[in-house]
């Protein structure tokens, strides 16, 4: 179900009736919004989660969404917590989940409903300004939520104490050894310890992010969208880029056909470096000329209904490889050939002889350039990541890969001597019989961008506020 459509209702209710008791859609509705922040799935989907969760917890298990204190800038747009809105779809500030274990304690039924989503109360008064919000006292909330029981914020304080005097530990997700920004995850356990001081908590990440791992049909097509609009501005980069440009303005109309496409917002901060900066692996500041003769690395992809996509491609300013660009370029693409045609259920990401962190690091130790130089030590990160609500979705990356996970290939080499930096980077489905390259539609030979760029190539009186365009 659609928040906007939701949000939609409760308005028209508030002027209609004069209270904000939102008017839910069926359970399982689907409702599309262009440029929506969250493409929700159907409720069954979230509860199947939760399930499966459930049935690995011998404790029970209290998660808070974002509270809207992460980011309160005026220019600031909400987005839930990501394993939060995993196990909920639920995509508005101060919510918690509490799942229960499946089996009784001591011959007895815990004191809870197998789960629990509770909900700070309305502010209609702030509605005015941010508009109607999901209170726990709301007409159909519970159908609409997919949630048996649906509470108010401040019962689960009393929840938590009543589940303590059968259970001696609680799940949770423990924060990291430095949290940076907002605490979230900190300020989380402080108020769980509040209200249970004399439990045991313990860290629950490791099951969701394996959960999280594996994409259902839903999560691909999402992530399948959100390269879509990654490719297009792609190809739109390829054929807008020349001498005289700045950086910050191949990232501008990139941005411009993510949104365009139905993209809330990057996947990432988008990263367009030219010469020296190409070398750079989190170049972020996109300030500079690019110069006729300059290689450029266009790592930028946008976000669709929540789910990442991180797409790399590197061309010649001018339209044209240099003979060392080339041999560097060739180097890296027979690395990620490598790579992709390992791809398939029981590889590794890494840690192991045969993962495909190996497989580059041996193509370029056996692969020297024509002088004869091993350039294996300017390969500094690992070749693939996982893709999905983040784009560099949690989990073990030693982990063997299964059907339905979806990750990137992106070797790269980078030089800062010669100002030559060079990355590929491709988003690949792990299927039953190997791999689907979900960006194929993108080339990724020199040859092809070359003639990409060759065919609406004009020189410098290339305008630069054409409309977005595909391929």
């Amino acid at each position: 179900m659609s928040r906007i459509a939701v949000l939609a209702l409760a308005f028209a209710t508030l002027c209609a009736c004069g209270n904000a008791a939102a008017q839910w859609l069926p359970p399982d509705s689907h409702v599309v919004a262009e440029g929506q922040a969250r493409l929700r799935q159907p409720n069954a989907e979230y509860r199947g989660r939760r399930q499966e969760l459930r049935e690995n917890l011998d404790a029970p298990l209290v998660l808070y969404g974002y509270t809207g204190h992460e980011d309160n800038s005026e220019v600031a747009v909400f987005f839930q917590e990501p394993n939060f809105y995993y196990l909920t779809g639920f995509s508005e500030a101060g919510a918690a989940l509490l799942i229960a274990p499946p089996w009784p304690l001591n011959g007895s039924q815990p004191p809870s409903p197998p789960e629990v989503l509770y909900l700070p109360p309305r502010n209609l008064n702030q509605e005015v300004w941010d508009g109607p919000e999901i209170g726990p006292d709301d007409p159909g909330v519970m159908q609409g939520t997919g949630f048996l029981a649906v509470e108010p914020i401040a019962n689960l304080k009393g929840d938590l104490q009543k589940l303590a005097k059968a259970y001696k530990s609680f799940y949770t997700i423990l924060p990291p050894e430095h949290e940076e920004g907002y605490p979230h995850f900190t300020e989380s356990i402080a108020a769980i310890r509040s209200a249970v001081p004399h439990a045991q908590l313990k860290d629950a990440s490791d099951k969701i992010f394996a959960m999280r791992q594996v994409k259902s049909e839903g999560e691909i097509a999402l992530i399948q969208k959100a390269i879509d609009a990654s490719i297009d501005a792609q190809f739109d980069a390829m054929k807008t880029m020349r001498p005289g440009l700045y950086e910050y303005q191949i990232a501008a109309r990139m941005k411009e056909i993510h949104e365009w496409n139905g993209c809330a917002r990057e996947a990432y901060a988008p990263i367009v470096g030219t010469g020296f900066n190409s070398t750079v692996l989190h170049y972020g500041s996109l300030n500079s000329e690019i110069k006729d003769g300059d290689i450029v690395v266009m790592d930028v992809a946008g976000e669709y209904g929540g789910y990442a996509a991180d797409i790399t491609r590197t061309v010649p300013a001018n339209g044209k490889f240099t003979p060392r660009q080339r041999e560097i370029y060739d180097l890296v693409l027979g690395a990620q050939n490598g790579a992709l045609a390992a791809v398939k259920p029981g590889a590794t990401i890494t840690g192991s002889k045969d993962s495909l962190q190996q497989i580059v690091i041996n193509y370029f130790d056996s692969h020297p350039d024509k002088s004869g130089k091993v350039l294996t030590k300017y390969y500094p990160h690992g070749v693939s990541h996982h893709l999905g609500l983040d784009v560099h979705d949690p989990g073990d990356r030693t982990r063997p890969l299964v059907p339905g996970m979806v990750i990137t290939v992106e070797p790269g080499l980078y030089i800062p001597e010669e100002h030559i930096g060079v990355r590929i980077e491709d988003d690949v489905l792990v299927t039953p019989g190997g791999h689907k390259l979900l960006t194929a539609r993108l080339p990724r030979s020199a040859e092809e961008i070359e003639q990409i760029m060759a065919s609406s190539h004009t020189g410098s009186s290339r305008p630069v506020d054409t409309p977005p365009s595909g391929p």
